[in-house]
């Protein structure tokens, strides 16, 4: 074989100019594919022929922020959108996060309303998993929540678990990331149990006292821990256990609730984050993300020796 050169491709063959490119990047195309003095020639490294693919980057907006958040352009879809809000004049003791579940709220809402189709998980049915020992409708999904049902129900949670306003905005991040993710909707029969996980999740990521599950039971008396905790771990695996919420993803997210203030005449007076506490945000999301996994391998070890159990024994956390 001597000090011959084998390639891929034959010693003659030269790549093929585009038929349009610029003066200026011809040159350039010229100089690269020019052959060396050893003779071997030029091969380009197919990541400098590909183009990068910005698809995924587009289309996630709660890992992204660069990319748009869903909600926002789910609300300009309507052409009168200030009739569907609902304005509650009463006076708080908390006029920021008042007006920031308001305006979360609204995004749900126009999450379900403008929805694309109906794609939904067991864990998330609340016919199947209800929240309450009152009777589901038998229309439960089909009849749209209004604004109102829905800011009384976040309302409810913030008020009982003592949560702040910057909650609900990740609140908002992890659910518009489990529909991205799990690719699902935000529709009647689901959304309760949807904006549940996301509040569970957001509430011990971001507040320094993380509410207990147990603790949701008794806010919503009639759920068990175990449901909450199967819920949570669905939630978990459906988000592939990515909770980190950058800075910049927040700060979108912001600006976005925002602009949709804005659109239908809500005051949005809530403070965008500040470095020390964005820095906090991404630090602690970071540190629950691997307590996540570890927690997840640690059930998944333990899973391998209870394959002979016939069933488990459910305990209901009914509180008055």
């Amino acid at each position: 074989m001597g000090n011959t050169v084998s390639c891929c491709v034959s010693p003659e063959s030269s790549p093929k100019l585009p038929s349009r490119l610029p003066a200026e990047r011809l040159e350039e195309f010229q100089t690269s594919t020019e052959v060396s003095d050893d003779t071997v020639p030029y091969l380009q490294h197919i990541s400098d022929r590909e183009v990068p693919d910005e698809l995924a980057l587009e289309s996630n907006p709660s890992d992204h922020a660069r990319a748009s958040t869903i909600f926002l352009s789910k609300s300009q879809t309507d052409g009168d959108s200030c009739s569907t809000i609902f304005i509650d004049d009463s006076t708080v003791s908390q006029p920021n996060l008042k007006s920031t579940i308001k305006c979360v709220t609204l995004a749900i809402y126009y999450h379900i309303k403008n929805r694309d189709s109906d794609r939904s998980l067991d864990i998330f049915d609340e016919k199947l998993h209800p929240l309450s020992r009152e009777p589901v409708p038998d229309d439960y999904a089909y009849v749209d929540p209004e604004h109102k049902l829905i800011y009384r129900f976040v309302r409810t949670l913030f008020s009982a678990a003592q949560l702040t306003a910057e909650c609900a905005i990740v609140t908002l991040v992890y659910l518009e990331r489990l529909l991205t993710y799990a690719e699902l909707d935000i529709c009647p029969a689901n959304w309760k149990r949807i904006v549940l996980g996301a509040i569970l999740l957001a509430s011990k990521v971001w507040d320094d006292q993380a509410v207990w599950n147990v603790d949701y039971c008794q806010i919503l008396k009639d759920i068990t821990v175990e449901d909450m905790n199967e819920m949570e771990r669905h939630f978990l695996e459906l988000l592939q256990f990515n909770i980190n919420v950058p800075a910049s993803v927040y700060a979108k997210y912001y600006f976005d609730l925002r602009q949709l203030a804005d659109d239908n005449n809500l005051s949005f007076p809530l403070e965008p984050l500040n470095n020390q506490r964005a820095q906090k945000l991404e630090a602690i999301s970071r540190l629950c993300e691997d307590k996540y996994k570890d927690l997840s391998r640690a059930a998944m070890r333990r899973s391998l020796s209870a394959d002979n159990l016939i069933g488990i024994r459910r305990s209901n956390a009914v509180l008055s």
